[in-house]
């Protein structure tokens, strides 16, 4: 077993029987093929509640102060997180992304880029979409529906893979297509609240 199948196991025995987690839509996450995983963000317990909750091992962005915080920037890394730095380009974590993309494996992101304070979908950053564009990998749109209250209702909704074939073909902007991707997640929210 591996460090990540650990941890997934020991953090969904906690996690998911405290915040009483409700997952809908796995049946929409594709098997194998690189997979861009897209979902709001409303809570530092995100991460790990995507984490346990996608059928298939996740590897985060996270932000690069994380991995300076002794004991837990060696469990982050470990648990296949690679760091961005906030606020510019970080060329280094946007190659290690489309590699990951390109390898066929899952890459996570919170397109927002930070917490959203009041649980609404704000708008998304352009790396989410620059993702989506360069590669073939499939597109799926995630949707926490909170609050982060012990013994309440937490939803995760994966949607389908969002067609960026159109986008792909008419040269879009990163931003128009992290603006399609941030659109879907809120219908997602939408349908299930």
């Amino acid at each position: 077993m591996t460090f990540y199948s650990i941890a997934k196991a020991v953090v969904k025995t906690i996690l998911t029987p405290v915040y009483r987690i409700e997952v809908h839509g796995r049946e929409h996450f594709p098997a194998e093929g690189g997979v861009l995983l897209c979902s709001n963000h409303i809570d530092n317990l995100d991460p790990p509640v995507v984490g346990i909750t996608a059928p298939r091992p996740v590897s985060f962005m996270a932000k690069e102060e994380l991995f300076k915080v002794p004991v837990l920037g060696k469990v982050v890394a470990n648990l296949n997180a690679f760091p961005v730095k906030r606020g510019m380009s970080d060329r280094e974590a946007i190659r290690k992304g489309l590699r990951y993309l390109k390898e066929g494996k899952v890459l996570g992101l919170f397109p927002e880029g930070t917490r959203s304070k009041d649980g609404e979908i704000r708008k998304g950053l352009a790396g989410a979409g620059f993702f989506a564009l360069r590669t073939e990998a499939a597109v799926v749109p995630c949707a926490i529906i909170g609050p982060y209250k012990m013994f309440r209702k937490l939803k995760v909704i994966y949607g389908p893979p969002i067609d960026m074939a159109e986008l792909r073909s008419s040269k879009a902007s990163a931003e128009e297509a992290t603006e399609v991707i941030m659109e879907t997640i809120r219908q997602l929210k939408e349908q299930h609240r």
